[in-house]
């Protein structure tokens, strides 16, 4: 027995056989679809673009030092903002600043239900592409173009903080190293201070270039006044305790050569560790002041090229696309469903007759 064939045009017949039932599912199925398209709330769509930048290149501390502020875009810095805008702790900061479980309707905060509904709802209404252009756009859906805008606005700006406190606990703890290391040094600096002060009252040495030239003036008039006593022309006792008040401690003088000598490097010492404290002390107390400064400064870490704006028409939906749609899909199940049908009867016939036979 030869097999049967079938065409697409054989489904004309098919078709014309059924048009009534054809016919009411599509004069159904556009009636139904033209009601639901009617029903459906109008989607306006905002769209915010930005370019994330590198932590480094919009640090304070570097700015404060002269360096320049340059757009440096990476793939790190394009997934690390992603990442943030597609966390579940901004989805609960949006959802609790904008009442979203109000707004949506899915019920009271605390319920499972609730709960998962909104965050479902938000996520699929929040869109974080990455465009050709290296650029990053985020849109959001709703049915108030208004709050849409802020919403996506609102976005940014939380990306943004939570960008920037990345590095905000790094910049802090390197904030209390500074103290730190000036408060270590303004402290040694106030002990080399006294000890310098102790060392010039215990030697007697407040002016080393004075004091030099005078023990040296002084001695050398008493010892010259000293060789012309002994030579029988004045009071030689008087003149040698003179010269031994000058050169020796125990002589009473508190300017003397003994003392002088043996003070002269505990001064020095002295005087050079206060002049290197001070200096580390001025440059440490001017980098705590710049980076407090730096890390009190709000630099935002995103360049913000486009804000969001309310839509001007919707987004969506496209009513005559699901009409047509509609009306497309119920013509084609129609025709697959009678083709079976007709297939089910041209199948059924031969079997009766053989059997009537």
């Amino acid at each position: 027995m030869l097999e049967r064939t079938y065409s697409l045009l054989g489904l004309w017949p098919i078709i014309d056989r059924w048009k009534k039932l054809v016919g009411t599912a599509l004069a159904l199925a556009l009636v139904v679809s033209l009601v639901v398209a009617l029903l459906l709330p109008n989607i306006y769509t905002s769209t915010a673009v930005f370019f994330p930048t590198n932590p480094q290149s919009t640090d304070p501390d570097r700015i404060v030092d002269g360096e320049k502020l340059e757009l440096e875009n990476r793939t790190e810095d394009l997934d690390r903002v992603i990442t943030i805008g597609e966390s579940q702790p901004v989805a609960e900061l949006m959802i609790r600043r904008f009442d979203l479980y109000n707004h949506y309707g899915v019920g009271q905060p605390g319920e499972d239900k609730a709960d998962e509904a909104v965050l479902k709802e938000f996520s699929d209404n929040l869109g974080i592409v990455h465009n050709e252009r290296d650029a990053i756009e985020l849109t959001f859906q709703d049915t108030d173009k208004q709050l849409a805008a802020r919403m996506a606005n609102a976005m940014v700006q939380v990306i943004d903080s939570i960008n920037q406190q990345l590095t905000l606990e790094n910049r802090r703890n390197v904030l209390g190293l500074f103290k730190q290391r000036y408060e270590f040094l303004n402290g040694e600096f106030e002990r080399s201070r006294r000890q310098l002060v102790q060392a010039r009252r215990r030697y007697g040495i407040f002016n080393e270039e004075m004091q030099s030239r005078y023990l040296a003036r002084e001695i050398i008039e008493i010892e010259s006044k000293l060789r012309q006593a002994e030579g029988g022309s004045g009071n030689a006792g008087a003149l040698r305790r003179s010269l031994r008040g000058l050169t020796q401690a125990d002589g009473g003088n508190v300017v003397n050569l003994e003392n002088y000598t043996q003070g002269l490097d505990s001064v020095k010492m002295f005087t050079a560790r206060l002049e290197d404290l001070q200096a580390r002390l001025v440059k440490a107390r001017g980098d705590y002041e710049i980076a407090d400064v730096a890390i009190r400064g709000k630099l935002s870490s995103l360049y913000v090229v486009q804000k969001a704006y309310p839509a001007v028409k919707k987004s969506k939906p496209v009513r005559w696309l699901i009409v047509v749609g509609a009306v497309a899909l119920t013509l084609m199940l129609s025709v697959v469903l009678i083709t079976l049908l007709e297939l089910l009867r041209r199948t059924q016939r031969p079997v009766s007759l053989s059997t009537a036979a």
